[in-house]
Order: C-alpha cells, then structure tokens, then sequence
C-alpha cells in the first residue's frame, strides 16, 4: 500500500510531525511518500493520502489548502485523513482551525486530528517575533510525540493488508 503524506510547514514543526507519521506507517511495512503540498501534482498511484498543515491565526496554510482543492476528486475515491499543528502552551481545549471542516468534508476525510506545535524564537522573522509578543505566544515545544505516534497506529491498522491464513 502506498501512502501519500503532504505537510505545508512554515518553519518545519508540522514537517517533523509528517515524518514522524511516515516513520511510523513506514514500519507498518507501508510505502509512504513525504512531500510538500505545492510539490504534489497528482494523487494517482497512492492508495492514501494524509495532508498536515501548520494553523497560523486560526487557519491552514494556503499550500495545503491548495493541494485539497486541486485533487479534490481523486481524494474522494482513497481513505484520507487531515491534521493541524499549531495551539501553544497549556490550552487544554484548543479549537480546530475554522477551515478545516470544509476540508474535512470536500475530501470525506476519515478523521482530523489537532496536534500541540512548537514556537522557536530563532525560527522567527521580526514581524513574526512581534505578532508573537502581542498575542503573548508562549516558546517552546509542545508537540505531543506519543499522541502522535498513537495516531499514526490507528492510521497504520486500517492500512494494514490483513495476512490470509496459510
């Protein structure tokens, strides 16, 4: 089985994320692709795609927004399933972004899952650093490894050719 994972990645959170997934599925024994959403030309000859995104002020990244609009149709014909990087600090209930029920359901996505993403000063340009202090974003590393890899698991079981009893 041959999987397609797309993350559009501002600064390379959400990437880590996608591989992490990939990593995961991979040892499943199944053949994962990673790339970049504006990368991705076509969704044929992959039995599943995932498409990740960093949320910036509440909204997916325009690149992955894109690739679901523009494979729309032969996304509805393969299992799919949607994630978010991106709450910060201790928020124990963060929203998904406002954009993303609309993808979930353009592409009939079999789940979205939202995923804690890190913030790194030193990642940050001077506009970026300044939109930080105004909206009192915390730094650090918040991504939730273990959360992550259980997802990727449940992934992975679907994925999974059933072996036929010898």
């Amino acid at each position: 089985m041959k999987v397609l994972i797309s993350v559009a990645s501002k600064h390379g959170a959400t990437t880590d994320i996608g591989d992490a997934i990939a990593a995961a599925l991979e040892d499943h024994g199944l053949d994962v692709v990673v790339t970049e959403p504006d990368q991705v030309t076509s969704v044929d000859g992959f039995d599943a795609v995932i498409i990740g995104s960093g949320v910036y002020a509440g909204h997916w990244l325009a690149p992955a927004k894109r690739l679901v609009e523009r494979a729309r149709g032969a996304l509805l014909v393969r299992p799919v399933w949607l994630f978010s990087s991106g709450p910060l600090g201790d928020d124990k209930q963060p929203t998904d972004p406002s954009d993303v029920a609309p993808m979930v359901g353009a592409t009939r996505a079999r789940g979205h899952r939202l995923f804690a993403g890190r913030l790194d000063r030193g990642d940050l340009g001077f506009g970026e650093r300044a939109i930080a202090r105004m909206v009192k974003a915390p730094y650090g590393d918040f991504r939730d490894w273990p959360a992550i890899a259980a997802w990727a698991e449940e992934i992975a079981a679907v994925l999974e050719p059933v072996p036929v009893p010898s």
